[in-house]
């Protein structure tokens, strides 16, 4: 195939290698990794799994894999190809109730799982991706055989990856995004026990999966028991698998994360628009959204997501952002509500936006190398960027000029009541360049500005523009 490139963040599993070629997801399979894919395949968790939406739509592409990149020791004994999700996000783009979901999905599929006989041997929040408001388990290659005798090898991960994380925010009101982005294999057992107090160790599930997971670590941290061999000689049964999964379940299920009036939770019924204007700046973002059929939309400080849903009505994919976690929660929650498919809400500063993670900085990608859009919405954000984000105006529109996109841009001008607001934070002099017409001036030097209109409050004016050839 044309252009068939390996996948560089699915090199720790020999048995199984994503690759991308012409559009499509493929994986490539050894010959251990085609007996635990036909396993699969032939079970009920994946018939039923794919039909109900919760495990990625795969089929048999081929044989062999001969006129593909070379991912594995031994070559490929086979290839499947997958269902292409809309948009790739990390968990450390998502909010509390999105991992929590994505917890739970990854402990049904294991308890599943179990019932036939199989097992997840990883743990990896990375494995789920979304459409929309619904999370999907895409890793195919992480179901194997059940050993007789042996435990869940992936549990401790999952306490890293997907418990720690949840466990810290709604105990402690941590945000656990930073950990993620830290360390792309989660929080330690000893790390996450240091960050409980006294207190904590009497919540549901802290004795046994932090307190006592780090004093087994660190007790065993110079041995060379075999621990797979003791338990299989012990008689271990997978009977104590299914009754852990499912006090997991239990415990992350009652999991909660109330998170405080935030400065943009109550933005929107606040209106610093008149029914007017916001009637008018529906109604203009309306227009331009209904022009053609989009593929992929952003909606850059989308708030409550009000754009995004009429861009969506449109678009087969809007990624809504905000940097306002409290805010992209309630979305998502209002958008799963809806059971919405089509907009993906993302926990995301565009000011500081996630960066190349990983191994050669190339196992998680940027927010651009993952998609660029068709279509950006940049309403009601630029002000912030600038002024609270300290990003010269030429700067932020030089960035989304290199995004190709037809833009729709908001610019509140410095009578604008928010925008001085902003500014009387700042040492007099300190934003020169937020100016109309210095703004007007460099979006006219980038992009070709197909129209304008002020809104009738006079304070704010919105653009759409092409990006100059």
């Amino acid at each position: 195939m044309s252009a068939a490139t390996i996948e560089p963040g699915s090199f720790r599993d020999p048995h199984s290698r994503v690759v991308e070629a012409d559009g499509q997801v493929l994986r490539l399979l050894s010959e251990q990794g085609l007996r635990d894919w036909n396993a699969l395949a032939t079970s009920e968790l994946f018939r039923g799994s794919v039909a109900e939406g919760k495990l990625v739509g795969t089929e048999i592409e081929a044989e062999g894999g001969a006129d593909l990149p070379d991912g594995l020791v031994d070559g490929a004994a086979a290839v499947l190809r997958h269902e292409v999700v809309p948009f790739v996000s990390y968990p450390y783009e998502w909010t509390f109730a999105m991992l929590k979901d994505a917890t739970l999905l990854q402990l049904e599929l294991l308890r599943r799982a179990l019932d036939e006989d199989l097992l997840l041997k990883d743990s990896s929040p990375y494995n789920v991706q979304w459409r929309g408001a619904q999370p999907v388990f895409i890793d195919v290659g992480s179901f194997e055989a059940l050993r007789k005798g042996e435990p869940w090898v992936g549990y401790r991960q999952f306490c890293m990856l997907f418990l720690y994380p949840l466990l810290l925010q709604a105990y402690k009101g941590m945000p656990f995004q930073p950990w993620l982005r830290g360390s792309l294999d989660g929080i330690e057992p000893q790390e996450c026990r240091e960050l409980m107090s006294f207190r904590d160790l009497f919540r549901s599930g802290v004795l046994g999966h932090v307190l006592l997971h780090a004093r087994l670590e660190r007790r065993n941290a110079d041995s060379n028991r075999d621990v797979k061999g003791e338990l299989r000689k012990a008689g271990f049964k997978k009977e104590l698998i299914v009754a852990n999964v499912k006090r997991l379940e239990r415990l992350v299920g009652k999991l909660e994360w109330r998170p405080g009036a935030s400065e943009w939770s109550d933005y929107g019924p606040r209106k610093h628009y008149t029914d007017a204007a916001s009637e008018q700046k529906d109604e203009f973002v309306r227009r331009v959204a209904a022009e053609r059929n989009w593929g992929l939309a952003w909606d850059l400080g989308c708030n409550d997501g009000r754009f995004s849903r009429i861009v969506a009505e449109h678009a087969r994919t809007v990624i809504a952002m905000d940097a306002d976690a409290a805010v992209v929660d309630g979305l998502y929650r209002s958008l799963r509500a809806d059971g919405d498919t089509s907009i993906l809400p993302l926990y995301v500063d565009v000011v500081d936006p996630s960066p190349a993670l990983g191994w050669r900085g190339e196992e998680r990608r940027t927010l651009s190398d993952r998609g660029t859009p068709e279509l950006t919405l940049c309403l009601a954000l630029i002000h912030h960027v600038a002024i609270s984000g300290n990003v010269p105006v030429r700067d932020f529109l030089g960035w989304l000029r290199s995004l190709e996109t037809k833009l729709v841009i908001e610019f509140p001008t410095t009578d604008d009541p928010l925008v001085q607001r902003l500014l009387a934070r700042k040492q007099e002099g300190t934003h020169p360049d937020y100016e109309r017409g210095y703004f007007e001036r460099s979006l006219g030097e980038l992009f070709d500005v197909a129209s304008s209109e002020e809104l009738s409050s006079g304070t704010r004016i919105l653009y759409v523009a092409q990006p100059k050839v």
